[in-house]
Formats: C-alpha cells, structure tokens, sequence
C-alpha cells in the first residue's frame, strides 16, 4: 500500500513535484539514487523537455492513469517511488502530452456482437436450405468463419458467455443436418464452390497471420520457464501478435494460465482470481542478469496506470542474446544485475506489473536489437496464438 502525505496525495507525488521545482544542484539530495543513474545532463534534458511540454510547472497529482504533471500549457504522465524520507528512488516521464481517455465501451463488445450475429445468421440460413447441396454450401461457409475466429482470434481470453454463444452455435449449425433426409439433392455447384473456396482461404489466411512476413533466426534452444499448461494470448505474425511491430520483439511471446473450465480466470476480478498469478517464473537458459526490478506495483486488472513497460523484471544475457521476461510480481523477484543464473532457477512469479492487463508472462528473445523467433526444447512447430505449450 502507498503511503500519503497528509493532504491525501502519494509521497511519490510530493516528491515529484520538490524535484521538478528544485535547482539542478539540488537533485543529487533529492533524488540521489536517479542522479547517479541517470546523470544531472540527461536529467536536464528530461526536464527541460517536460516543461515544453507542459509549460509553467503548476501540480502533481494522482489518478487513476498515474502521476499527472500539470503545467499551464498541458500534461503529462510520470511513475516515481520515494523513500519514507521523501526522497526520490526512481522516476519515469512519458514522452507526450497526457490526453485523458474518452469513455469507452468493452474492448470486446462490438467483436462480441459481431461474432453472435454473424453465427446466428448462418446458423438460420443453413435451417432453411432448400437442398443438400445449398445446405453443404452454407456449412462450408460457417465453417470459413470459424476457422477464422479460432485461428485469429484468441478464444480462451474472451468472455465465458460469448464463448458459450458462438460454441452453441456451431451446435446449433450440425443439429440442422436432420433435415438432410427430407432434402433434394440440388444441382446448382457454383454455391457449393464459393463455399469450399472460402474456407480454402479462411485455412490459408490464418496459416498466414501466424507466419512472419520474413523468417527471423532462431534463439539458442531455451527451457520453457514454466510449468503446466499455458496459452499463447500473443504471438506468431503481425495479425495475430501486437509485439510484431516492434523489431526487438517481433516473436514475443504473452502467455497465460488457463483454469479448469478453459479460461484464464476463476469468478472474480482480483489478481487471485487469475490462474497464472503468482506462478514460479524460471530461468529459460544459463545467463548473467543484465537487468532486474522488484519494487513496481501490480496493475489492476483491466487497468493500466503508466508505470515501466515492462515493470518488475529480469533480462539475462547469454553471450549471445538478451532473453527478456516481464510483468512479474512484485517481492518476487530472486535475482540482482550482476548475478550469473542456470537454466532451471527460479527468477520470480507470475505477475501484472507494467504495461499489463492482466497476469501474464511475456517472454522474448533479441539479438542486435532484432526479435529472435524462440526455440524451446521438447516444444516442437511454431508459437502462435491460440496454442497451448506445456512446460
């Protein structure tokens, strides 16, 4: 839990505000641990960028997007931690003015909508086909649809009702097969083709979207660093994988815990709730620990508070490639930079801490600033979403 001060506001808040008003002479006492890092220059830089932003330095307050600055010409984002003292251990500013998000539906809503209507639309065309040739024209093209839904989207992170609706139906959609008895054979093929070109299409699509547009070496064979059963929410190409357009982590990998019912969450909106929550992180190879953090806050679920990407941390350098891994939670983390790991110890747990909605590992591989395609030993094809991996 975050202390405040008096008036109500974080300590980090405070803090922030004594540091961007303070003289460059002052920050080493302020925030002594960021000057040593960072470097008086570069803070410099960083300041001077956020007052052309935000103009006349007015505030620093806390809501739910993080610490907003506030100045006369605009806003921005910041994280910091502080010391009981008050002083300043870490700090990040976003590199843009702050513009609050407008009120939104669900993410999932309209695609939920759209996937109802569109299987019910089938379902009732197949329930009153004239003949068995038209009827198998329009299971063909149900079937296009599904292989695309399976195949692009990722079922399991989708809500429990609408993945109840869209499998009814499917059910809905063979049950009509009863009918084929009482139906004239049909002669007209063109339907017929249209449909089976289609799902041709839809089965080349996905095997597109979950390819790479070009192939990218592999990472050295690392050991997956979990255990159980756990379902790949991003990865593979750039319509399956938003991680794809950025070089480094072109083939990263999000993976989560999926419970007994095939979702990844138990009745609850708490991190408890979530089957990958505080799951052992292992080391997926033998490496000297480049990076690591601790101290960052687990997010809410379905929130995202600016905070560091990639929160609390471990990166590992193997000599020749950095193996990142992210999100965990926080007091888990076992390991320091500087400390020499194997493959096998463990390195944290399972947590939501960074750009993260919910608890998930993310996982990558980079060399020369370019995504590796991962390798892992007893997992054979490629990682895409959709997939369960087993460690």
């Amino acid at each position: 839990m975050r202390e405040t001060m008096p008036g109500g506001q974080p300590v980090e808040a405070d803090a922030l505000a004594r540091f961007l008003t303070a003289d460059p002479e002052q920050w080493p006492r302020l925030a002594p641990r960021v000057t040593a890092a960072v470097g008086i220059p570069a803070l410099e830089r960083i300041v001077h960028a956020t007052n052309a932003r935000i103009g006349e330095f007015g505030t620093v307050t806390d809501g739910p997007d993080g610490l907003i600055v506030s100045g006369s010409a605009g806003r921005v984002r910041a994280w910091a931690q502080a010391a009981p003292d008050g002083r300043l251990t870490a700090l990040r500013i976003e590199g843009a003015r702050y513009t609050p998000p407008r009120r939104r539906l669900p993410a999932h809503l309209p695609w939920a909508v759209c996937l109802v209507l569109v299987a019910a639309w089938n379902v009732l065309i197949l329930w009153t086909a004239g003949d068995r040739t038209a009827w198998t024209s329009d299971l063909a093209t149900l079937a296009a649809f599904y292989v695309v839904v399976e195949g692009c989207g990722a079922p399991a992170m989708q809500p429990r009702a609408l993945r109840r609706a869209v499998e009814a139906g499917a059910v809905a959609a063979l049950a009509s097969a009863w009918r084929l008895p009482g139906l004239p054979a049909g002669a007209g093929l063109s339907g017929l083709a249209v449909g089976l070109v289609l799902l041709a299409g839809a089965g080349w699509l996905v095997t597109a979207a979950r390819l790479h547009r070009r192939p990218a070496p592999l990472s050295r064979p690392l050991r997956f660093p979990l255990e159980g059963a756990w379902y790949v929410v991003q990865g593979g190409g750039p319509a399956v994988n938003h991680h794809a357009r950025v070089p480094e982590q072109r083939a990263a990998l999000d993976l989560v815990a999926l419970g007994r019912y095939g979702t990844r969450t138990r009745p609850g909106r708490e991190l408890t709730a979530y089957a990958a929550y505080g799951r052992p992180v292992r080391s997926p190879c033998d490496g000297t620990v480049v990076s690591a953090a601790d101290g960052i806050a687990d997010q809410r679920p379905g929130e995202i508070r600016y905070q560091p990407p990639y929160g609390n941390h471990v990166f590992l350098d193997t000599g020749r490639e950095i193996v990142k891994l992210a999100h965990l939670r926080p007091g888990s983390v076992t390991v320091s930079e500087g400390d020499t790991v194997r493959a096998g110890q463990l390195l944290g747990e399972v947590g939501n801490s960074g750009n993260s909605t919910e608890p998930h590992l993310h996982l990558h591989a980079e060399r020369d600033g370019v995504g590796l395609d991962l390798a892992f030993e007893g997992v054979s094809g490629r990682l895409y979403r959709g997939r369960t991996v087993r460690g």
